[in-house]
């Protein structure tokens, strides 16, 4: 497929240029969650390892830990978004049971993956899930999205996804089924309200394929609703227990056998 080999291209680019060593690599956005517009860009993940020597320094707090890449068309007139996090934020980022990484390690579409390291590495990230950061930070999400975006009488509809996929997630959440997947079928097919629900979010979904990131329409009374509801429920729900973090010292571990590994 053209597009996959220039991501792969860009990918090897990264590496050479910047002398580290790629052990990761997924699509994130809507691509991965499972609603993309016929223009959505591809945003390209990567997570990446230096040589022992740059963590070995006095000042590597203040090292960047965060590659970027100019949003760029490629030949085949795909828009292609590359970012990656050093191994070192990814692992403090997990002990604070952030989202990004979490849905990254669970993104449907994978590019590169040394299998040498990253089963172990979505099992640590199993094992630092937090449901009560990933219920705070998707209702959050799921508010926000609606009080600027889905407020009036019109309305971009993709931003209905930016407020359904938080809300369901938290209905996962509060299930108690673990990790949050990444792609959004997923999700709905565990935990869609019954009802219409459903085959308006297929449609809509049917539809986003064919238009464009920034097409507009009425509001959709069925998900309205739904999110109206959902959010005034969360004003008075029971968030679930607070549970510890992954332990620093797994994560210590981790983070130096993988060095080890990979620059050998």
């Amino acid at each position: 497929e053209p597009v996959r080999a220039e991501i792969l291209d860009r990918l090897r680019a990264v590496e050479a240029e910047e002398g580290v060593r790629l052990v990761y690599a997924c699509e994130s956005g809507s691509r991965a969650w499972g609603f993309p517009s016929a223009d959505s860009d591809f945003d390209i993940r990567f997570l990446y390892v230096r040589p022992p020597d740059w963590y070995l320094s006095i000042n590597v707090e203040r090292r960047p830990d965060v590659l970027r890449r100019p949003i760029a068309e490629a030949e085949s007139g795909a828009v292609l978004d590359p970012a990656g996090w050093d191994l070192r934020k990814t692992l403090r980022l997990l002990h604070r049971s952030n989202a990004s990484p979490q849905e990254w390690l669970r993104s449907p579409i994978v590019y590169r993956e040394d299998d040498a390291i990253v089963p172990d590495l979505r099992a640590l990230a199993a094992a630092a899930f937090r449901p009560l950061a990933a219920y705070h930070h998707y209702r959050s999400m799921a508010k926000g999205t609606y009080l600027d975006h889905l407020s009036g009488a019109t309305v971009n509809t993709k931003k209905y996804f930016y407020a359904l996929r938080p809300l369901l997630n938290v209905r996962w959440i509060e299930a108690g089924l673990g990790p949050v997947p990444t792609a959004f079928s997923a999700v709905l097919d565990a935990v869609s309200p019954p009802g219409p629900f459903r085959a308006t979010v297929d449609a809509l979904i049917d539809a986003k394929r064919l238009g464009s990131e920034d097409d507009a329409a009425a509001c959709i009374p069925v998900l309205q609703s739904f999110i109206e509801s959902e959010l005034a429920r969360l004003e008075h729900a029971t968030p679930p227990p607070a549970t510890d973090p992954v332990s620093m010292d797994r994560l210590d571990a981790f983070f130096r056998a993988t060095v080890r590994a990979v620059w050998g």
